[in-house]
């Protein structure tokens, strides 16, 4: 059963030793940030400020920081769990009486999945209208020095297509510009994008609401990598093993999480531009100011015992770092359907999500790495993937070290790197143009003959296991610890 709120989180963070309680006082200007980034930067805990200056909500940081707070968050013993379940969920197939019984238990399932409508919310308990819209009632974090202003970092933004109605919830940062305003951050390849572009060929102003603190459910769905037609709702229903209650919003055609913490209410207008950022970003850069559309707001509703959850990104770790690695573990067994060859993936922190892949695969025939290469490049948001690095199975791409022996040793430069050209990550500085640029792959498998390589190809030195059996034995009265 999935946590009812964020508050039943921090319980469970709190009774497992994963939280720390901080009663100095601390501005949500910078000061938090740099705490917070020392705490990232040395695998610290959660951390729950109970005593910022000039506002009565507390604000948490670092809730997914590590790999075991987001096992806590999503409620397993390991993000593989998660995987196994999916695979087996959309896996179901009913041709023969056996089938069809281990169906059902999906089936019952699926019937969770499906989100539940109230018509009471504790996210609606204190509601602000008009004029009284304020967000300067929130302690919004001014995360680095050269930032544009202070931004919300952990939203679930919701919006729906103007002609089909289908929603989607994305996390795209938020701009404070002034009590009711706010940039609205998605980049072009995002699905919140995509329905802005709808409203505004026709001329119509797009609703918005923006859920912040739902359950870490929700939270985690708000930044997965889902295909279109997939509800991340649904999704976030299918990870809690429950529901996700929805409430109507009270000024916009809507609905939002019912247990979030704050909700903000208001519409984008076609056409509207606003300088946004600079922003110190998850590449470790500021990512430059540009033109983004604006959110105006209606309506801010909270409960009365809010909490105001947030996170920093910059040079990894970082917090985000954990959520990607869950995306990574949580969604490779859908790749492996399209590419079973695929025996494991490592997106490394280092790569902050979108520059770097280690892909080992059992390679089977000719030229085979190179189909991975561009069979991923046509996968979703794997086409922002800078480079790609291919090695043999028996190759741990989850050790660095191995890695980079393996590269080190087994590429030709001139004849193991591919280059290709398309869509890039909108934070990709180095890109002589915005969202495109090129990608490299790197060939680092054994060579076959087939592939016009005629030399002997080397064993890898490993010792005798008779020897190494030996040496276990004796090992104890070596006296070497």
């Amino acid at each position: 059963m999935g946590y009812r709120d964020l508050q039943d989180f921090i319980a469970r963070l709190e009774q497992a030793g994963e939280l720390v309680r901080i009663r100095e006082s601390v501005s949500p200007f910078l000061e938090i940030t740099e705490i917070t980034d020392r705490v990232c930067k040395h695998g610290g805990p959660a951390l729950l400020f109970e005593n910022v200056p000039g506002y009565e909500m507390p604000v948490l940081m670092n809730a997914f920081g590590s790999l075991k707070r987001m096992c806590l968050a999503l409620e397993v013993e390991s993000l593989d769990d998660i995987a196994g379940e999916l695979l087996s969920f959309l896996e179901a197939e009913g041709d023969t009486l056996m089938k069809k019984l281990k169906l059902l238990p999906k089936l019952a399932r699926l019937g969770r999945m499906f989100p539940k409508d109230v018509s009471r919310a504790p996210c609606q308990e204190v509601v602000f209208t008009g004029d009284d819209v304020d967000l300067g009632r929130i302690p919004v974090l001014t995360c680095w020095p050269e930032d544009g202003g202070p931004f919300i970092t952990l939203p679930a933004v919701f919006t729906q297509h103007p002609e089909t109605g289908r929603r989607n919830v994305g996390m795209y940062r938020l701009q404070v510009f002034d009590g009711k305003t706010t940039g609205m951050h998605w980049h072009a390849h995002k699905g919140g994008a995509q329905h802005y572009r709808v409203a505004e060929a026709r001329g119509e102003n797009l609703p918005a609401a923006v859920a912040i603190g739902a359950d870490p459910a929700v939270t985690y769905a708000a930044t997965a990598p889902l295909p279109e037609d997939i509800d991340e709702i649904l999704f976030a229903g299918f990870l809690r093993g429950a529901p996700v209650e929805m409430v109507d919003c009270l000024t916009q055609p809507l609905k939002v999480p019912a247990e979030a913490q704050i909700v903000l209410e208001g519409f984008v207008v076609p056409g509207e531009r606003r300088v946004e950022g600079p922003f110190g970003d998850h590449t470790g850069y500021y990512s430059l100011a540009d033109d983004y559309p604006v959110f105006h707001l209606t309506a801010l509703t909270r409960r009365r015992r809010a909490v105001y959850p947030a996170t920093i990104v910059g040079r990894p770790p970082m917090e985000d770092c954990f959520m990607a690695k869950a995306t990574e573990r949580i969604f490779f067994p859908l790749i492996r359907k399209t590419l079973p060859e695929m025996v494991d993936l490592n997106l490394p922190v280092e790569g902050v999500f979108h520059n770097l892949a280690f892909v080992a695969i059992d390679k089977r025939y000719p030229g085979h790495a190179r189909k991975v290469m561009h069979a991923l490049w046509g996968l979703g948001q794997m086409m922002f993937t800078k480079i790609i690095v291919v090695f043999d199975k028996e190759v741990d791409v989850q050790d660095l070290s191995q890695v980079l022996w393996r590269l080190g040793n087994n590429v030709d430069p001139k004849r193991d790197v591919v280059f290709s050209e398309g869509p890039v990550d909108a934070l990709d500085h180095a890109a002589p143009l915005p969202h495109y640029g090129s990608k490299m792959g790197i060939d680092a498998t054994r060579k076959w003959p087939e592939e016009g390589f005629t030399r002997p190809w080397p064993r890898v030195i490993e010792m005798d296991p008779e020897i190494k059996r030996k040496v276990d034995e004796l090992w104890p009265r070596l006296g070497l610890g």
